[in-house]
């Protein structure tokens, strides 16, 4: 007899403690501050801006591109003086526009002003454009005198 009530109390004291480890891990919940509709309203008005009510009817003045204004390709901060496909671009380095509009450049080249060029073998552009292998020196790898 003695021992099935050792056996209830134990059951009970740890069906007790894991109430309460289950109990202390869930957050408690809180009320949620009530909001004052004035501020509100005068929060929402501080956000709006000079556009209308939703983001979309705000008036944004179009990107101009260079097919109507040539001159956005000179000015500073652009990707390059030239227009091809309403982007600026540089044509001595652009590998999609190598020397002129349209002309793109395998995958293992560059553009070296304005030339399509291999730089794993190119001995005036070996490795990089302009980097020129001295006099009996060849370039493999992207390297002067890699085999020599």
């Amino acid at each position: 007899m003695a021992m099935i009530v050792s056996k209830i109390v134990f059951t009970l004291i740890f069906v007790l403690l894991g109430i309460a480890i289950a109990l202390s891990a869930t957050p408690t919940v809180e009320e949620e501050p009530q909001l004052n509709l004035n501020e509100l309203s005068s929060a929402t008005a501080s956000l709006r801006g000079i556009g209308g009510r939703f983001l979309a009817e705000q008036v944004r003045a179009a990107p101009t591109t260079c097919d109507k204004n040539p001159t956005v390709c000179k000015s500073k901060g652009s990707a390059g003086p030239n227009c091809c496909s309403k982007k600026c671009v540089n044509v001595t380095t652009d590998t999609n526009n190598c020397g002129r509009c349209g002309v793109k450049c395998k995958y293992s080249e560059l553009c070296c002003n304005g030339v399509c060029v291999n730089p794993s073998v190119n001995g005036k552009h070996c490795g990089q454009c302009g980097n020129k292998c001295g006099k009996g020196s060849s370039c493999v790898y992207g390297l002067c005198s890699y085999a020599n």
